[in-house]
């Protein structure tokens, strides 16, 4: 089992970056795919980025794709997801997830999901 805790979210200016943390406890992080969505209000989960369980592959929604960065550490069991030329459209709630199976770009792919952390980008 997979316990999931993000941080690192905050109010930043448009252009401006962050870095979010995922902590993982559980042994099996290293077997695990990870992945971050992210959810506004009133929208669905959107998919952000998935990360293989080496780290050797990534994937990336089109809406991001250039400007987030996901990675991982599997000795220290993080996962990060570092976000450049941020935009008031990357406002959300910002969750991370974990699955024994292949990365996924759908949420019903995860079994465990973080609490999420709150992203505000100010135009």
């Amino acid at each position: 089992q997979v316990q999931l805790v993000e941080s690192g979210g905050g109010l930043v200016q448009a252009g401006g970056s962050l870095r979010l943390t995922c902590a993982a406890s559980g042994r099996t992080f290293s077997g695990a795919a990870m992945g971050w969505f992210r959810q506004a209000p009133g929208k669905e989960r959107e998919f952000v980025a998935t990360i293989t369980r080496s780290g050797g592959l990534t994937h990336y929604a089109d809406s991001v794709k250039g400007r987030f960065t996901i990675s991982r550490d599997n000795a220290k069991t993080i996962s990060y997801l570092q976000m450049n030329s941020l935009k008031p459209e990357d406002t959300a709630v910002y969750l991370c997830a974990a699955t024994s199976g292949f990365p996924a770009t759908v949420p019903s792919e995860y079994r465990y999901w973080g609490q999420g952390t709150k992203v505000t980008v100010s135009s």
